[in-house]
């Protein structure tokens, strides 16, 4: 049982007489592939800058003082609530 070898992609040329000849193209020649690669790998660079930012610069802790009118109490409940670890 023979194999043929079929290329991932040709790049036809006309010539004179009109007839087309096909050039084997490498993979990495296509620019299609380098966006289909590149999208997910920039991503991942840029996930792990956030991540280096977010390590080197933390967010504060915010140390409210307790509400004072009542209108604020619903507010600052919620806020204790989400704030308050599960046992």
């Amino acid at each position: 049982m023979k194999h043929s070898s079929t290329p991932l992609a040709t790049a036809g040329s006309a010539t004179a007489t009109g007839a087309a000849a096909d050039q084997t193209v490498a993979w990495w020649r296509l620019p299609i592939v380098w966006m289909v690669f590149g999208g997910p790998a920039l991503v991942v660079v840029a996930s792990f800058a956030t991540l280096a930012i977010a390590i080197r610069y933390p967010d504060p802790v915010i140390t409210a003082p307790a509400a004072t009118s009542t209108a604020d109490m619903p507010a600052v409940q919620a806020r204790n609530h989400a704030a308050t670890p599960k046992p």
